[in-house]
């Protein structure tokens, strides 16, 4: 069954931040589903929905290992159940 999260990574424009998130992604069984990003001004705001289904750990895992992630690239790094997600922002 899939388990659809959205994830969001915020910060400064740098070589490498999506090779590291993905390289987490690959390292942990995270399908990447979507990729949407823009830059502004040397700042970075991507979205991806990912695939959970092959996480071992539970949310709150994934959450701090994103966390670690973006300490990491110097940028944030969140994670939302995608439905939790679509109700925040629905208009």
């Amino acid at each position: 069954m899939m388990r659809r999260t959205i994830v969001t990574i915020e910060g400064k424009d740098t070589i490498g931040i999506i090779a590291k998130v993905c390289t987490y992604f690959a390292d942990h069984g995270i399908n990447i589903l979507e990729i949407t990003q823009t830059t502004s001004d040397d700042q970075l705001y991507m979205m991806m929905v990912v695939d959970t289904d092959g996480f071992k750990g539970t949310f709150s895992d994934l959450v701090a290992g994103l966390n670690e992630v973006g300490k990491a690239i110097g940028c944030s790094v969140k994670a939302q159940h995608e439905e939790i997600f679509d109700m925040m922002h629905r208009i």
